[in-house]
């Protein structure tokens, strides 16, 4: 690994001296119905054993979240592949731009069918982004095609055409691109995926019409805080350092924001959103969390009133419930930019709603799950494992279930 080599193992070293992380390794908490023994349930705990099985991170540095959570910043993966994929353009209705990354199976599914994985990346993200490239590389070669949205103005080659950007709950972009590939593949059967904040607007996304659930066979989201409005004071307090990675993101949004300043703000043709001025500019200059960026922007693109009213509409916990597709929940109980409060929300949905699982291992931190023996991870990490062991589960459940309806409907017409 030579110079990064050393960088890594002089990080690690620095990082241990805050504490003792020698632990031995601790199993998986699943929550579900107590009452869910459905042959369903039977099923996936039977033919996903990473639901159950031990998660092992790294001996050394992996039972702190912090130090997960910074290397996933960071680095996102080591030694990332370079999945080849076609850039899609969309025009939507307002004159934005949407673009999606399409990559295609490497190899045949296991049940020998045609199955997308519709992606949506965590906040300001999109499909050249390590984590992403691995987990799509890993998908590929087990028979999915893939297609991964690129938040509106994340990418940094790629220009805004409208006065809007990604928000934290807007589907309208990632509906595109689901519509796209319904319409492209007709035989095509979808397991939609999200990760931090994009596990927040698919989990709305499915929830906002029954329609956006047909041909769907599962949902699988990673590492979301389910509420903004419940997230927002746990956000600015100091406790697990989430104050300190508020700031480090809300700094990112800015750059970001202030990277399509002519766009947003200029005196352009383009219409502003409603309320944005330039007296907006001056307070995206001197913000310090992602709320404040959230009130004076962001808000502003879809005409919300208040930041109270963005974070309620915008968030998929008034939607979670709508959901009626195998649904996975997936989260690390030492993420420290998800506070244990809202851990609530999914363990409650999981014991009373029999399509949902609450998986929550003991570490991992924000998309981590780095795996490894020592000291240096792995490319491929336990959730890249888990979302593709538990879609390949789904498909052959639903394949099962098929077959054994066509036997059922044949032998009826025999009689």
């Amino acid at each position: 690994m030579g110079n990064s080599g050393s960088t890594w193992i002089q990080t690690v070293a620095i990082l241990l001296r805050t504490g003792n992380y020698f632990w031995f390794e601790e199993k998986v908490t699943l929550t579900q119905n107590e009452c869910n023994d459905s042959a369903l349930a039977r099923f996936l705990l039977k033919s996903c054993p990473l639901l159950t099985k031990e998660y092992i991170p790294p001996l050394i540095w992996g039972k702190s979240g912090h130090i997960q959570t910074a290397l996933y910043g960071k680095m996102g993966r080591v030694r990332s592949p370079h999945p080849y994929g076609l850039r899609k353009y969309l025009t939507m209705p307002d004159g934005a731009t949407a673009t999606f990354d399409l990559f295609e199976p490497q190899s045949e599914h296991c049940i020998g069918e045609d199955v997308t994985m519709v992606i949506c990346p965590g906040i300001a993200n999109h499909s050249e982004k390590q984590y992403i490239r691995t987990f799509v590389d890993y998908a590929q070669k087990n028979g999915y095609r893939c297609a991964v949205l690129n938040h509106l103005g994340a990418l940094p080659n790629i220009e805004l055409t409208s006065a809007r950007m990604f928000t934290y709950g807007c589907t309208w972009e990632f509906c595109a691109m689901v519509n796209y590939i319904k319409k492209t593949y007709p035989q095509t059967q979808l397991v939609v995926v999200g990760f931090s904040l994009g596990g927040n607007i698919v989990c709305k996304y499915l929830g906002e019409s029954q329609a956006n659930q047909e041909r769907v066979l599962c949902c699988v989201s990673v590492c979301q805080g389910y509420s903004a409005l419940r997230a927002q004071e746990t956000f600015m307090q100091w406790d697990q350092c989430r104050r300190f990675y508020n700031f480090l993101m809300a700094d990112n949004m800015k750059k970001i924001i202030l990277s399509h300043r002519q766009v947003l703000f200029g005196d352009n043709n383009m219409k502003k959103p409603q309320s944005l001025s330039d007296a907006d500019l001056s307070k995206l200059y001197t913000a310090t969390s992602l709320m404040q960026i959230d009130d004076n922007v962001m808000r502003k693109f879809h005409g919300y009133s208040s930041l109270k009213e963005y974070y309620e509409e915008e968030s998929c916990l008034h939607y979670l419930h709508r959901i009626y597709v195998p649904l996975l929940l997936v989260n690390a109980a030492d993420d420290p930019l998800v506070h244990e409060s809202l851990l609530s929300i999914p363990r409650a949905l999981s014991e009373k709603r029999e399509n949902v699982m609450h998986v929550l291992p003991l570490h991992g931190g924000h998309l981590g799950f780095f795996e490894g023996s020592v000291l240096f991870p792995e490319p491929l990490t336990w959730m890249d494992k888990l979302v593709v062991q538990y879609a390949n589960a789904i498909c052959q459940w639903e394949k099962t279930k098929s077959h054994c309806s066509d036997t059922e409907q044949a032998v009826s017409g025999q009689e």
